[in-house]
Parts: structure tokens; C-alpha cells; sequence
């Protein structure tokens, strides 16, 4: 945001007073709005943290336990195992924080399920993969519980680093130049009712001889 130079007439400096005062304003709702999203990310911060030790120990379980179904079934068998895929849909409703666009999941299947709703013949999986996919699902869960609030932190983050770049252009470029540019018309034009008034009075005196 820049700043054009300007010419020192009257009218311009009341254009700048105004245009100061809107910068001043913008401002201030500009740094009210950082304030409000550092107050939602530091709503967000402990879930979020909570909820990512909670999906690393979950990862950590899962792949302990898929090695050991790897090492007891090989690669091919899970994928018997593992057929038919799922068709994993989620429901998802878009909202605005501070102007700031982003979505969360409002409705989603349930992921764990037991050993007859996988649709594996009976005995054909043993308790270790069993115990393998009961794990990935409850990890699918805990990502997709997540996600929302991951998206929204990443989204107020980058509103936030956007509002703070916002305000340090405005107070600490646009506002300083404008008043820099006001000062060099106000002392322009002072000096020019300097000459002015120094003009009549040199007229003054030669009428008056």
C-alpha cells in the first residue's frame, strides 16, 4: 500500500486528514480482529494439542499391531483380509469466523465396528489383525474428529499473520508517510502566506507613498 505524493494545495491536505483518519480507523478494527483470532486459537490450542498426542499414540498401537498381523498373515492376506473396501463419506458445512471461510464435518459414518460387520468369515482373521483394524478405525476417528479444528487453526493462523501484516503496513508505512506528505503541504502553504502577506504589505507601502 503506497502513498501518492501530494500537491500542496488546500484541498489536499483536508483529503489527507481523511484519508488518515480512515487508516487510523482500519487500524484499530484491524488489530481488534487479531486480538479476537488470537482469543480462538487459544480457545483451540489445548484440543488441538490433546487431540494430536491422542492420534500419535493411536498411530504408534496401530502399527505395532499391523506389523504383527504382517508377520502372521503376509501383505496378501491382509488385503483378503482387508476386501471389501469401505465408502467413507462425511458431511461438511462451510461458516465464517471473522471473515475468515472454513468447515467443519457436521455428520460422518460410524468407523469402528465389530468383527461381523467387517464382513470376514469367521475365523479367517485371527485376533491380531483383528486388533489391527480396530485400532486403524478408532485412528480414522480421531483424524477425522480432528481435522476440523487442524483446518481452522491453519485458516485463523493464516488471518492472523494476514491482520498483523495488514496493521504494520498501516502504522508503520501509510500513516507516517501521510503525515510526513501533510507537514510538507502545511509548511508549503505557510510559507506561501508568508510571501503573500509580505507581497501586500510591500503593495501597501508603495500605495501608500
Amino acid at each position: 500500500m503506497s502513498v501518492e505524493r501530494l500537491a500542496p494545495t488546500r484541498l489536499n491536505l483536508i483529503r489527507a486528514e481523511r484519508r488518515l483518519q480512515r487508516v487510523r480507523k482500519g487500524a484499530a478494527l484491524l488489530r481488534r480482529k487479531r486480538e479476537a483470532l488470537v482469543t480462538e486459537l487459544f480457545k483451540l490450542a489445548r484440543p488441538a494439542a490433546d487431540a494430536r498426542r491422542q492420534i500419535e499414540d493411536g498411530s504408534r498401537r496401530g502399527y505395532a499391531r499391523l506389523l504383527d498381523a504382517l508377520a502372521l498373515h503376509g501383505r496378501a492376506g491382509l488385503r483378503a483380509l482387508a476386501w471389501p473396501e469401505r465408502d467413507l463419506r462425511v458431511e461438511v458445512r462451510s461458516a465464517q469466523i471473522w471473515g475468515v471461510p472454513v468447515a467443519s464435518i457436521i455428520g460422518r459414518p460410524q468407523l469402528t465396528r465389530t468383527v461381523g460387520a467387517r464382513g470376514t468369515a469367521p475365523g479367517s482373521a485371527g485376533p491380531t489383525a483383528v486388533a489391527a483394524a480396530g485400532e486403524f478405525e478408532r485412528l480414522a476417528e480421531l483424524l477425522l474428529d480432528a481435522a476440523t479444528r487442524e483446518m481452522l487453526i491453519r485458516r485463523l493462523g493464516e488471518a492472523l499473520s494476514q491482520a498483523s501484516r495488514q496493521v504494520h503496513t498501516l502504522e508503520r508505512r501509510v500513516a507516517p508517510s501521510l503525515l510526513g506528505q501533510m507537514g510538507s503541504v502545511q509548511r508549503t502553504l505557510e510559507e506561501r502566506e508568508r510571501e503573500e502577506h509580505l507581497r501586500l504589505k510591500h503593495l501597501s507601502r508603495r500605495r501608500a507613498r
